[in-house]
């Protein structure tokens, strides 16, 4: 299994629990991603993605997405996507 950073927290949003990322790395619906930070672990599927309130599939470097997340995430949490060989994501 490795990971790679992909990108990194800029707000979230409790009321939905949503994160506001800033991506340097592609990120598909489909993939696993963890969000890395001083208090903060967290792994999850990303099962729905949006930039500016328009569903996406995929987004690329550059892009400011948001997504569900199940936990608190905070501003500056590193974000990696999960691969196993193969390049298959793992939950």
């Amino acid at each position: 299994m490795t990971e790679m950073e992909i990108g990194k927290v800029t707000h979230y949003f409790g009321h939905v629990q949503v994160a506001a990322i800033a991506l340097t790395g592609v990120l598909k619906i489909g993939d696993t991603v963890r969000i890395v930070g001083h208090t903060t672990d967290v792994r999850q599927k990303v099962d729905s993605m949006q930039i500016e309130n328009q569903a996406v599939s995929e987004a690329k470097p550059g892009d400011a997405i948001g997504i569900k997340i199940a936990e608190r995430v905070r501003p500056n949490d590193k974000v990696f996507k999960v691969a196993v060989e193969g390049g298959k994501a793992e939950l």
